[in-house]
């Protein structure tokens, strides 16, 4: 198998890089244009400023894909950082967004590093190499990268989380609804072929298959990660193909944006907990990184923090779905819904978050593929391995996520 495209996969275009420091203001965000700009920034970086630490301080950066105010990925890693500095003792926070992976983006490691950034945290899978080849430049710095799978188990680390369960309360919600509504065809905007977006995808059927047996699930392949035209028009194409149900693994509310615009649809958001505002939003998938972050910088400012691969589940607190989780108010499209139907959402929720169900028992079989194949037979479950590669490929697992789970219509992406 080629080499796989992951989050923050490159840009297509980025019309002007930019740099902030980040202030000591947790909300409201400030705009990058705020920050300081250097006058001449380093040639190395690509014209980006590189921030300064403040000595005396446990220095943090990060460094993100997208700008910080995206209303998703890249907001909801950059608001995980502010709670760093609020709950991590006499820490200084940094950022730099809109960083394209690659060379530019190990220049731009090697820069942090050179400053004296104690903690560095890179928020793209693309990130991943370029972040191993500076901390071993570095040995007495910490870099802790997101998504991806490598590791040096000395200063270089990665973590993620189980979005799957997630999802799979998502696709229950969302099976819910269209049945009760008479409809049955659902689409995924998704982003590049992969295993996270494969695995987050089959975790939404088999929980849509939960709630409404007779629901399909189709297709959209956008490969891209930010880009709010191209996502728009992904989700009017799945609308006018007769989804009922858009949910997406992009980064902008587009889907509910459209849905809204329709005004008889429903739209499922991803990443960041502030951007199911529409009126058609039937809610959004969220990450909370503020807790792991700070768990993270305050075992390296210990000076107890072992670098390895960490995946959190639900129980962590640091994922939500938006109005089921305690103290939100309930979004417009779950009023009306069958009560067996909520009951067993808000109970699967509830032993997720209670860390009785876990990303294991969303793959739990019996699992059939849209093939008639089974996947998993009854009383089988997945290996953490098998979350992140595809059955054949670099990384030697025996499931993997190359097959799509029953119900849904599209064929599987070539690979990359």
């Amino acid at each position: 198998m080629k080499k796989l495209l992951w989050r923050g996969t490159s840009l297509l275009s980025v019309v002007a890089l930019a740099v902030a420091a980040c202030t000591p203001a947790a909300t409201p965000a400030p705009a990058a244009t705020e920050a300081p700009v250097a006058t001449e920034a380093p040639a190395e970086t690509g014209g980006l400023q590189i921030p300064e630490i403040v000595e005396g301080k446990f220095n943090v950066a990060m460094v993100l894909i997208g700008p910080h105010d995206d209303g998703g990925w890249s907001q909801a890693h950059y608001e995980g950082l502010q709670y760093v500095e609020q709950n991590v003792e006499n820490t200084h926070i940094a950022y730099i967004e809109l960083v394209p992976e690659g060379a530019q983006a190990e220049q731009v490691y090697r820069s942090l590093a050179r400053k004296g950034f104690d903690l560095i945290f890179g928020t793209s899978f693309g990130y991943m190499d370029p972040m191993a080849t500076v901390a071993e430049e570095f040995p007495d710095q910490t870099f802790v990268h997101i998504s991806g799978y490598k590791t040096n188990n000395a200063n270089f680390g990665n973590l993620f989380g189980a979005m799957e369960s997630m999802k799979y309360v998502a696709g229950m919600l969302a099976g819910s609804r269209a049945k009760t509504d008479g409809q049955t065809k659902m689409g995924y905007l998704a982003t590049f072929p992969i295993p996270e977006e494969l695995r987050l995808g089959n975790a939404f059927a088999l929980g849509m298959r939960q709630t409404c047996p007779d629901c399909t699930l189709d297709i959209r392949w956008i490969n891209t990660w930010h880009d709010p035209v191209v996502e728009k028009e992904a989700a009017s194409s799945l609308f006018d193909a007769g989804a009922y149900i858009v949910l997406t693994g992009a980064d902008t509310p587009a889907t509910a944006d459209v849905a809204t615009e329709r005004g008889d649809k429903w739209g499922i958001n991803y990443d960041w907990s502030g951007n199911c505002v529409k009126e058609r939003c039937l809610t959004t998938l969220y990450w909370n990184w503020g807790p792991e972050y700070a768990r993270v910088a305050k075992a390296v400012q210990a000076g107890t923090y072992v670098a390895g691969s960490e995946y959190f589940d639900a129980d962590s607190g640091s994922l939500g779905i938006y109005g089921l989780m305690e103290g939100q108010t309930p979004t417009a499209g779950m009023e009306g819904l069958p009560a067996e139907d909520m009951a067993l959402i808000k109970d699967t929720l509830a032993k997720m978050l209670a860390g009785e169900f876990t990303r294991f028992d969303v793959f739990a079989g019996p699992i059939m593929d849209n093939q008639g194949n089974e996947v998993l037979p009854a009383g089988a479950k997945i290996e953490q391995i098998d979350i992140d590669c595809f059955a054949g490929g670099d990384v030697p697992c025996t499931v993997g996520m190359y097959w799509w789970a029953e119900g849904i219509t599209a064929e599987l992406p070539p690979l990359q």
